[in-house]
Formats: structure tokens, C-alpha cells, sequence
């Protein structure tokens, strides 16, 4: 007999009570939602991933995988496309020889601003990125550096010095931006220590959040701001108010944050509070 005090639902062969079946349907439903983010992550990570793949990986039915992604394309940040799914075109990035090209006088004023804060005999991190590699290039009359990147264009452009010492991790070079990411890259920065970190970032939203393109990007970013002494985040003003999906940290835990000119007033509010921490580079240029 069931007691008036405790209800029971059959399911199938087995019996539960009114609390075991909201218990169940509050576990799958999180083990759903834990499912649903573990695929935005590996999509943020790769740009893209099959359905196949994203099966294999969670080890699950491709039926599963398929009713996820439904889901996850009601959103603007993916969208499917023959069995894949990607990042929305406005989420990625854009190739890094274009980048390097965008606002070239700009960069080059920031990496001459931040090179003037770098002496000799320095130990540096640099991240990926445009931008720092402008630092580099304004690097390259300094001596005995040692520089711990995962970017390859930074190393290739200080490495003319030899009294330099360049520290790369290993991994799979990614093409064409020629850096390496991975979950080793961070285990790389987290065995050293440097006096400046040299990082820029995909955008700067209005709360000053910091976002990244791929979240091994953010993760590598925070790694070697949390190693430094001191953080140098280097971003033209056009990075102001740009969307990219992986957040973190906030330019509010910046160091010194160097750009080439103020952006607009939509950001008067952030910037203003931490005025003593900028420094604005446009017209440096000699």
C-alpha cells in the first residue's frame, strides 16, 4: 500500500516517490546543461567541432549531441552547418596578417610606449596577438631579454639579439597565427616567473570585461597576468566595445593598459577611475 503521506510514480519496472523523481529530473537536467556547456567550450576552443567528434568526446549518442546543438543554435553565438558546429562568423577572429595590417601606425606607437617601460636584462611573457608582437618589434634594440611566449612571430622577432634567451613551449603550431595553445601551454607558464607580462585582448566590453576568441586564449592571458609583477595590457582603441564569446578578468586588475588613442565616450565611465594607470600613445610615434 502507498501511505497518503508519500506518493509513488512507476517507471518502466521501478517504483519512486514524488521526491526521488524530482531529485532524478534536477540531476539529468544538470547533467544536460554540464553536457551543453562542455560543447560551447570545445567550440569556443577549436571554432568549430562535428557532431561526431563532440559524441566521441562526451561520450554519448549522436541523437543527444544533434538535440544539444538545436538548442545551443537558438543563440547568436553558434550556428550548424553540415553536421558541424561553429562559431558565428562575428565571433571569430580574423586572420592574423590582416590584424597585423589594421591600424599599423597605432600599434606602433603602443609597442614603442610599452618598450620605453622595458629595460635590459628583463624577463618578459609575451602573449599571442598583433599588438604585442608591435611591442617585440620595439624590443628589438634591447639586450640580454628573456622572453617566455607561446608566439612564435614574437620570438622569431627578437631572437636577431643573441645575448636574448627565448623559452617556447612545445605543442602543434596553429596556422596561420603561428602560436600554440593547449592545456600544456598553461602547464609552460605556470612553471616560470617574469617581471612584465605583455598581453593584449579581442575586446574590451563596457563593464571592462576582457574577451577572447577561444577560452584557452582567456586561460593563457590570466595565467601569465597571475606570474608577472607587473600586467601590460597593449590594445588599440578599436578593441573598445568589440564582442568575442570567452571572458576573462577585467581591465579594472590591469597594471597599465597602453592604447593608442582614447576610445569614445561610451567608455568615460570605465577608464576614468584608472586614469593613472593609462598611458595613451598616439603622436609618440618618432
Amino acid at each position: 500500500m502507498v501511505g497518503h503521506s508519500e506518493k509513488m510514480l512507476l517507471c518502466g519496472f521501478c517504483v519512486f516517490s514524488v521526491t526521488e523523481w524530482i531529485l532524478l529530473g534536477t540531476a539529468m537536467s544538470l547533467k544536460k546543461q554540464k553536457r551543453r556547456e562542455a560543447i560551447s567550450a570545445l567550440v569556443l576552443e577549436q571554432g568549430a567541432a562535428t557532431v561526431g567528434s563532440l559524441a566521441e568526446q562526451l561520450n554519448v549518442s549522436m541523437q543527444t549531441i544533434r538535440r544539444d546543438v538545436d538548442v545551443l543554435c537558438e543563440g547568436d553565438m553558434l550556428h550548424r552547418l553540415h553536421g558541424r558546429i561553429e562559431l558565428s562568423k562575428e565571433f571569430l577572429n580574423t586572420p592574423f596578417d590582416q590584424r597585423t595590417d589594421t591600424n599599423p601606425l597605432g600599434k606602433q606607437a603602443i609597442g614603442e610606449a610599452a618598450a620605453r617601460l622595458i629595460p635590459d636584462g628583463t624577463t618578459l611573457f609575451f602573449s599571442i596577438g598583433s599588438t604585442p608582437l608591435s611591442v617585440a618589434n620595439a624590443l628589438r634594440r634591447r639586450k640580454n631579454l628573456t622572453v617566455i611566449t607561446n608566439n612564435l612571430n614574437v620570438a622569431m622577432a627578437l631572437s636577431d639579439e643573441l645575448s636574448n634567451r627565448i623559452i617556447i613551449p612545445e605543442g602543434e603550431l596553429r596556422l596561420p597565427d603561428r602560436d600554440i595553445l593547449g592545456s600544456d601551454v598553461l602547464e609552460f607558464f605556470g612553471r616560470y616567473r617574469a617581471e612584465f607580462a605583455v598581453f593584449g585582448v579581442a575586446g574590451v566590453d563596457l563593464d571592462g570585461s576582457l574577451l577572447e576568441f577561444h577560452s584557452a586564449e582567456a586561460r593563457v592571458r590570466e595565467k601569465i597576468r597571475a606570474n608577472a609583477l607587473k600586467s601590460l595590457l597593449v590594445v588599440d582603441q578599436s578593441k573598445f566595445g568589440r564582442q568575442a564569446p570567452a571572458l576573462s578578468g577585467n581591465i579594472s586588475e590591469i597594471d597599465t593598459i597602453i592604447m593608442d588613442r582614447r576610445p569614445g565616450p561610451a567608455f568615460t565611465k570605465l577608464l576614468d577611475p584608472i586614469e593613472n594607470r593609462l598611458v595613451i600613445a598616439e603622436g609618440e610615434v618618432k
